[in-house]
């Protein structure tokens, strides 16, 4: 009896041992699921990480390596648009206008040439729109800020005053120092008065004190149509410059612009007229028409030194006598034309 009883312990010993194996076994592939689950995700964190930091590196290098450019801008009055029409009259249209193309004219029929300048003082009464000063929402309407208001847009470009053959373009910065001369360093201080930092800075530039332009133009008579063309070239500002030690430097160009790169901008523009306000007129059609003043300072006729009037000999100390050579030469322009009819 005895030895039965051992048998079955023993048996239920070695059953006991077998089924512990058995579970060992089970669990062994769990176990080697879940390390190479652990050594995938590794990967891909690693991936997902080194990737974005590599990129965001690289353009903020990109960005960093571009220089901010600074640009000068011209002492222009910036003027708000009107949220509304301001007028009762749909003048949309003003924006489309575009000028006539100028009549070609062949070199064979251009028998008679002459190059004139004339010098046009905006503080004349018939000259008095080329001062009006009111805003609209293509910004002021002064004539200089028309000429500075192109040039700031890049629509046209303006050239140095060292001749007037435009041979050598400027700069929107070397347009602004000739206009309000040089940047200085200008020191800031905080309340305290301490020196904070310096900052270049120019002169306000009083668009009033432009009030001269000079335009040159060549006067041609055409045989083949049997007409005297006024053909404008070029038009510049004329300043008053005074040097900070107080010298006088006389009245001096600023600079030149091509008059007909102009024409599309000045047709875009309406003139000021206080008298008759149904007859609109654009300054293309002003200055086309002749409807300003403008006194001759020099031209090529009789002039074989090419001198202004003012340096003739006998002329430097008389502005009388120089207006009067002014109108002498525009009375032999007018004979000509008229001596080639008969009547």
């Amino acid at each position: 009896m005895k030895k039965d009883i051992l048998k079955y312990l023993l048996l239920a010993i070695l059953f006991c041992g077998f089924a512990d194996m058995a579970t060992a076994q089970k669990r062994k592939p769990a176990k080697s699921t879940q390390r190479k689950s652990t050594k995938r995700t590794t990967r891909s964190k690693t991936k997902t990480k080194i990737q974005p930091t590599v990129a965001t590196a690289d353009t903020l290098q990109a960005v960093a390596a571009v220089p901010a450019l600074a640009v000068d801008s011209l002492p222009i009055k910036k003027v708000l648009k009107s949220l509304r029409r301001d007028g009762a009259v749909n003048d949309d249209a003003i924006r489309d206008r575009t000028p006539l193309p100028y009549e070609d004219i062949r070199a064979d029929d251009a028998v008679y040439r002459h190059k004139i300048w004339r010098e046009i003082d905006t503080r004349e009464k018939m000259n008095l729109p080329f001062r009006y000063s009111a805003d609209e929402n293509n910004g002021n309407q002064r004539f200089i800020s028309i000429l500075l208001q192109a040039i700031q847009d890049s629509v046209v470009t303006a050239f140095s005053s060292i001749d007037d053959r435009f041979t050598t373009p400027l700069t929107i910065s070397q347009v602004a120092s000739a206009i309000g001369g040089d940047s200085v360093s200008v020191p800031i201080y905080d309340t305290l008065g301490n020196l904070v930092s310096n900052k270049m800075m120019r002169n306000e530039v009083n668009l009033d004190s432009i009030y001269k332009f000079r335009i040159k133009e060549e006067v041609i008579f055409d045989k083949e149509s049997s007409r005297l063309f006024f053909r404008i070239l070029g038009i510049a500002p004329v300043k008053n410059i005074t040097t900070s030690a107080g010298l006088n430097l006389g009245e001096t160009e600023l600079f030149w612009v091509y008059y007909p790169d102009m024409r599309p901008t000045f047709a875009k523009y309406d003139v000021y007229n206080g008298k008759n306000y149904g007859a609109h007129m654009s300054w293309e059609e002003l200055f086309e028409n002749r409807m300003f003043y403008g006194r001759i300072i020099k031209s090529t006729i009789d002039n074989p030194y090419d001198l202004y009037i003012k340096n003739y000999k006998g002329l430097s100390d008389n502005p009388i006598l120089q207006l009067l050579e002014g109108e002498n030469i525009k009375d032999k322009i007018f004979n000509y034309e008229q001596d080639l009819w008969s009547y």
